[in-house]
């Protein structure tokens, strides 16, 4: 994304103008300099500042000089551009939420725009490690969230073990005081609080993994076990780690969005961030340290998110893959274009409605009306939601968001027909090109392994499913026959071509 983009006469988004922003942009009514921060979140990307931020946002309007303020953190070198943004801005920035209402180019009052002020320290973990370390060891730290997307935490899909000789893990064991990766930093902190007596923070992950505290629990305990078998104890039994579902369409932001935001809204924004208009977070009420009265602003507390995430993950986020491939084999470019497809839209739904018998019932859910719900989000034309955002990192995605329902659906002998679909559709996706024969980047972090399989198998399923570390046992049941019955076809006709001889059989 191209951070000089031409904003014309737009006011420079910072703490000093917000006075001078106009009557339809909401702005912090709280003092931000009277807040605490209680909140450490790692990994600031578009969903934390269209999702968490502003629901702790929503919170400051009621309570303010509050003590949950949020720190973000970056540790990646990718992160140097919301580094610079936000510094730039007191932390600020615009958030834009699109609803699908209207025809062509959105007006003002389609958009709805706010500046989020819950953010108000930015700290980049390679320029000051240390002060990474301090923040998290402080006292007023008492609860650390975590988008670190489904591949940072070091978990074998195969196993369900611990990857202790990834080079990062294997980096931060031998550089306790010098960390790079996530757990080396909490590690770091937790150790020195143990150390000064000072209580431990709860560790809130809110990424999309089936059962993400207990995930976050299980890793970090092993990586504290292996720097000290005592502090492993310590934090396996004083660290709190909630289950919490999460779910905000939110793409990634484009130079499109920075124009429309000083055009529409006349702010210059370096980094503003767009959603839609739908927000959920269920969170286990499960905390070490305390944390904010969150459902005074409509977080939804339980004792049990399990359900909450089961339906999220198998509908939402697996709807999402089978959209991403087959319409980037199709030759798409967004997510609403490839739901005006009838032929795919009919394949969402088809992959729904099997997937549901693999769902325990959650009350005051209607599957039915969530279901809806999930295809309207979809096909919201406002929100230009790119396909490669939803592919990115398929083989940590994959186990989590649809191998559990083909499991449990060979479990009870219903159907996977879709589900088999959506797993062919990313192996021929693997191939690198589009039905059209233009070239699709892969972007995953074993995308070697994966791309040069694909390559010498062709139409022949059996070497990736082989990949015990990503589909386990499967490739001795049935769904492997199922996977490399559409993978054949696929490779013969094309996604619509195998999607209308499909949907024409069933």
């Amino acid at each position: 994304m191209n951070s000089n983009i031409s904003t014309g006469s737009a006011i420079k988004l910072n703490e000093a103008s917000l006075s001078g922003l106009t009557n339809n942009v909401r702005v912090p009514n709280y003092d931000r300099h009277q807040i605490t921060n209680g909140i450490v979140h790692i990994g600031v990307g578009g969903f934390h500042r269209a999702h968490q931020a502003l629901y702790l946002d929503n919170y400051f309007h009621q309570n303010p000089g509050s003590e949950w303020g949020i720190c973000g953190v970056g540790l990646l070198e990718f992160d140097k551009r919301m580094r610079d943004a936000l510094n730039s801005q007191d932390c600020l920035y615009t958030l834009v939420e699109k609803s699908p209402s209207g025809v062509g180019a959105a007006s003002p009052q389609e958009n709805r725009a706010r500046v989020i002020g819950a953010i108000t320290k930015y700290l980049f973990a390679p320029d000051n490690c240390q002060a990474v370390i301090d923040t998290l060891a402080d006292p007023k730290c008492r609860i650390v969230t975590l988008t670190i997307t489904e591949g940072g935490y070091y978990y074998i899909e195969g196993s369900g073990e611990f990857d202790a000789n990834h080079s990062t893990i294997q980096y931060d064991l031998q550089h306790p005081d010098q960390p790079i990766g996530v757990y080396g930093f909490l590690t770091a902190a937790l150790n020195r609080r143990r150390q000064q007596g000072i209580a431990p923070f709860t560790v809130l992950s809110c990424d999309n993994l089936q059962g993400n505290g207990n995930i976050a629990r299980k890793m970090l305990t092993a990586f504290a076990q292996m720097r000290s078998p005592e502090l492993g104890r310590w934090v396996a039994e004083q660290v709190a780690f909630p289950n919490c579902m999460v779910d905000r369409i939110t793409p990634a932001t484009t130079p499109a969005d920075i124009k429309m935001v000083a055009e529409q809204f006349n702010i210059d924004d370096a980094f503003p961030v767009v959603a839609e208009p739908f927000l959920q977070w269920v969170i286990e009420d499960n905390f070490c340290a305390g944390r904010p009265d969150w459902e005074s602003v409509g977080v939804q507390m339980t004792s049990d998110v399990h359900p909450y995430e089961m339906i999220k993950i198998r509908l939402l986020n697996a709807s999402h893959l089978l959209i991403g491939y087959l319409g980037t084999l199709a030759g798409y470019t967004y997510v609403h274009e490839v739901m005006a497809d009838p032929l795919v839209r009919q394949a969402v739904d088809n992959l729904m409605a099997e997937v549901a018998p693999t769902l325990q019932p959650v009350p005051g859910i209607d599957l039915d009306d969530y279901k809806k719900t999930l295809i309207e989000r979809f096909a919201n034309p406002k929100i230009r939601d790119q396909l490669p955002r939803l592919c990115l990192n398929s083989s940590a995605k994959i186990p989590k968001f649809v191998l559990g329902s083909v499991r449990d659906a060979l479990r009870k002998n219903v159907a996977i027909d879709y589900m088999s679909l959506t797993v062919a559709a990313w192996l021929r996706y693997l191939n690198g090109l589009d039905d059209q024969g233009k070239a699709i980047p892969i972007d995953d972090p074993i995308a070697d392994t994966l791309t040069q399989l694909a390559h010498s198998s062709g139409s022949n399923a059996k070497p990736l499913l082989n990949l015990t570390e990503i589909f386990g046992d499967l490739s001795l049941s049935p769904f492997a026959d199922a996977v490399a019955n559409h993978l054949r076809k696929l490779h013969e006709f094309g996604a619509k071509g195998t999607l209308a001889r499909f949907l024409e059989k069933i």
